[in-house]
Order: C-alpha cells, then structure tokens, then sequence
C-alpha cells in the first residue's frame, strides 16, 4: 500500500446503538487481496488489502444484515474482487460496478445474475480520469434496460457541473456522501442549498447520509457534520441511504472507528421510522425489490 495510506481501523468499538434487524450498510468495498486480484496499472492510490471474509466479519459484529459493495477506482474496471465478494455473499449482498463504454450486453447480464445493480460514475478529479459525459450517457443507455441505477461521486464546488447531467440522465440516481458538502461553511452555505434544491426538482435522486468522517472538520468528532445528514433525513426520508465506507480508502486525518460511525446513525435518523427507512426499507427497496 501507499506509505501514506491509513490502513481500516483493527479493533472497531461495539456501537451503543443496535441496528434493527434487518439494516444494509449500503456503501462498502472490498479491496483486493492483491495476490489474488490485482489493483488496477490505472490506479491513483494503492490500498491496503480488505477481504470479502473481513468485510462480513465486521458486518456481524455491527449488528447488520446485508451489504452494497461499491467497485472503487483502485480495481479500475476490473470487478471480479466485488463479483466474488457478491457470490459469495449471496443474497445478503448487492453491487455497483465500474465499467466503460465497451462493457457487453453479456457482462452486464453476468453481473446482474451475481448481484450487481448499477454503476458508478466518478467524477472527483483527484481519484479518478473522469469519462466525457457523452460516454457516461452511453454506459448509462446500456445498463438502463437491467433496471440498474447510477450511483455518483462529486465534491460540493462541482455541484453546478454534474447537476445538469444528472437530470438528462433521467433514471434513478444516488449521490454518494451527500456530495461532499463543505461542512466549514454551514448548513446554510450556497452550495448545501444548490444540493437539497436539487433532491427538491428531481424525485429520481436520492443520497448517501454517509461518511462523516471525511466531512468533519474535528476528527473523531463528527457532530458538526449531523445537521447535513440530520436535514437530508428529515426532508427526503425514502431517498437516503448510509453505509459505512468500510474501509475508508485514502483517510488522511484519523483512522475511523466502525462502532463510532454506527453511533451517528440515531442522531441523524432520531426516530425509530426515520431508522427503519434509512437502514431497511429504502435499500431493500432500491437493492433487493425483485426477491421480496
């Protein structure tokens, strides 16, 4: 791994707060093992190793059910880590790929049968080579007829460019980390507002209330953080989503603790529906739908 890199916590805290039955961490990864599949040449950060076996470890120890595991840009489009993840899992787990203009109808249907369903467009300059949207609008013609969404990755000054894009698509989309708001300059900053306004127009968007962590200008301190969750929660209660982003690639200020992420859950989500929703309801209902 990168010298830099701050490999995932090794002893996460049991969380005060249980999860009802049921819960989705619905944004997670696995990386490699490297020995058996390799990291992308592509690649703008190497991580280290987080097996599917640690990843499902630590589900049960947080007390949730299933998993959405995300394909990072570490493997490139290279999905077979998350495929073998997925099939291993089985039912309990969901994905989203990374793929190319040039993916074929026959790759698409073997990743829906392991469990994938849909795919992540990245646009944050310093993690990836963002496509031409004209591509990414290809990739999403293809996948649309799986009945796959599109999950997407911005940072909060790039709100004007990707918004625009995000209402041509014209299917169901899910904004990674409630777009990297700028916690610094409020809830009641221009850009948090351009993003709720956002949700408000286009009832096919919903959002990831997730990773405090990377947003709190106070490690490990994540309450200045709350409000922006606290509010997407309140205003779009059927429209998000958390997971834990396990295990939080390219962190530079402090190694998370898991049991720590689980206990913002109830200040974000402060009733019991409010928890049902964000945990059960509204992933089994994006991820799961066709085996109720």
């Amino acid at each position: 791994m990168d010298k830099d890199y701050l490999p995932f916590h090794p002893n996460p805290s049991k969380p005060a707060f249980e999860v009802p039955k049921g819960a989705v961490d619905a944004h997670c990864h696995v990386f490699g093992p490297a020995s058996q599949f390799p990291y992308s040449p592509k690649r703008k950060y190497t991580p280290c190793d987080a097996s599917k076996e640690q990843l499902f470890a630590l589900r049960d120890y947080l007390g949730f059910e299933r998993n959405v595991i995300v394909q990072a840009s570490c493997h490139g489009t290279d999905n077979a880590a998350l495929i073998d993840a997925l099939n291993t899992a089985g039912d309990l787990a969901r994905g989203i790929a990374f793929v190319d203009e040039n993916v074929t109808d026959e790759e698409l249907v073997m990743m829906d049968k392991a469990g994938v369903r849909g795919v992540r467009f990245n646009f944050v300059k310093r993690l990836v080579d963002t496509a031409p949207k004209s591509v990414l609008k290809i990739i999403a013609d293809k996948v649309r007829p799986l009945g796959w969404h599109i999950v997407v990755y911005f940072e909060a000054q790039d709100i004007d460019e990707v918004a625009p894009f995000l209402d041509e698509l014209d299917m169901t989309v899910v904004v990674d980390h409630m777009g990297r708001p700028d916690i610094a300059a409020g809830v009641d900053s221009e850009n948090f507002n351009k993003f709720i306004a956002m949700m408000e127009r286009n009832p096919n968007i919903w959002t990831k209330v997730s990773c405090p962590e990377r947003l709190t200008q106070t490690p490990p301190d994540y309450s200045d953080v709350v409000p922006f969750a606290k509010a997407l929660v309140e205003q779009f209660p059927t429209r998000v989503l958390w997971g834990t982003d396990w295990p939080h690639p390219n962190m530079k200020s402090h190694t998370p603790d898991d049991g720590h992420l689980v206990d913002v859950i109830p200040l974000i989500a402060t009733t019991p529906e409010l928890q049902q929703a964000l945990l059960i309801t509204n992933p089994m209902k994006l991820y799961w739908s066709e085996s109720e």
